[in-house]
Formats: C-alpha cells, sequence, structure tokens
C-alpha cells in the first residue's frame, strides 16, 4: 500500500458531489428525550466523481487512472473544488489566513491546519497535501519569504530558527485531499454513440 503524490484530474473533480461526512449515535430514550454521541472526533469526506464526466475523453482518463492506482489500492491527491484554500474559494492566499501554532522558543515544526468557524464552535482540520508552490507564512503578521521548508507530502512546517515565545505563526495555502478510490469495480455503460458513462466513482478521504 502507498500513496501516490499525483492528482485526480481536474476537468473531472470539478463536477464532483460530495463533502464532510460525521458520525453520531444517537439513542433515543423512554421520556422521547434523546442523547448523541459523537463516534468520530474528525469528518471524513466523500465525493462521487461521476457526474464530473461529460466525455469519452474524460472517460478514458478516469479508467486510466483507476488502473494505475490498481483500484483501491493506493491512495491519491483530490482537489475539492468548494473547499481547497486557506481562504473563501472566491479569495485570495494570504500569509495571515490560518493560525497554526504559538511559538515557544524551541519548537520549530508546526503542523498546517484550516479552522472552521461558526459562532463560538470551532474545528481544527489538519492539512497534510499542501499544493506545491502555494504556502506563504507570516511570524507575528509578518510574512516571511525564507528560513522555513514545507513538507508537501505531510503539511509539516520547518523552521531554520525556532519561533521566540509568544509569536502567532500563521499560513496561507491551497491544497488537496488525501483520497482512495471506494471500489474495485467500474460499471462503465457505452452508449450507441460511444459516449462513455460510470453510474458511481465513489471516492474516501484517508484518514491517518
Amino acid at each position: 500500500m502507498a500513496f501516490h503524490e499525483v492528482r485526480f484530474p481536474d476537468n473531472v473533480s470539478r463536477g464532483a458531489r460530495g463533502g464532510p461526512e460525521r458520525r453520531t449515535q444517537i439513542v433515543e430514550l423512554a421520556s422521547g428525550d434523546e442523547e448523541r454521541n459523537a463516534s468520530w472526533a474528525n469528518s471524513r469526506r466523500r465525493y462521487d466523481v461521476a457526474y464530473g464526466i461529460r466525455r469519452a475523453d474524460d472517460l478514458a482518463a478516469v479508467v486510466a487512472f483507476f488502473e494505475a492506482r490498481n483500484g483501491r489500492l493506493h491512495g491519491f491527491r483530490f482537489k475539492d473544488w468548494g473547499d481547497h484554500k486557506s481562504c473563501l474559494p472566491s479569495g485570495t492566499l494570504a500569509p495571515t489566513d490560518q493560525a497554526i501554532g504559538t511559538g515557544d522558543g524551541a519548537t520549530t515544526a508546526f503542523q498546517l491546519a484550516k479552522h472552521y468557524a461558526s459562532g463560538a464552535q470551532s474545528w481544527k482540520r489538519a492539512i497534510a497535501k499542501p499544493v506545491t508552490g502555494t504556502v506563504r507564512i507570516a511570524l507575528a503578521g509578518v510574512e516571511q519569504p525564507s528560513g522555513w521548508s514545507i513538507d508537501t507530502t505531510t503539511g509539516l512546517i520547518t523552521f531554520a530558527n525556532a519561533p521566540g515565545a509568544g509569536v502567532a505563526i500563521t499560513a496561507g495555502f491551497a491544497f488537496d485531499v488525501p483520497v482512495r478510490f471506494d471500489t474495485d469495480a467500474l460499471d462503465v455503460t457505452l452508449d450507441l454513440e460511444r459516449l462513455g458513462s460510470i453510474t458511481s466513482i465513489p471516492l474516501l478521504e484517508i484518514r491517518r
């Protein structure tokens, strides 16, 4: 089992359907009240990319991609067009988009992350697959063009010198979602006009 650092075809992923999934256990009591418990601490994303296939050539590209990944065996990158940047989809990346940590004078490595907030509640999502060339870093609001490196396979930022105690560390970036096919079979239909289609191509986010 391996992860292939290649991205699913963008022209097909643009038409995909899907998004985050959570798992919650709900128990209804005899009184009619209910108790809810979260089975997962973090969400997991599911997609169906069959909706993005519009031409026979798209179908051929997907089949080739599927075969090269050996079905469900190997993971790969996927661009979620609705959520692929540290800012809003219509916004421009800035080095102050997301807080990723606070310096303590000793720690040099920090994980990229994106925060989802609504009212007083928020959830922090670790970002493991930033897009090469898009990451921008700031210390105390001042962009740092050098003095750090990024591992685009893990999303880990490493500073040459540890940020000082109390210094806010922020980042801006574009990112992909690590996924795998959630099927070992593609159900392909070829009509009389030789326009191919697939009824469903499910993808499932890989959580590590």
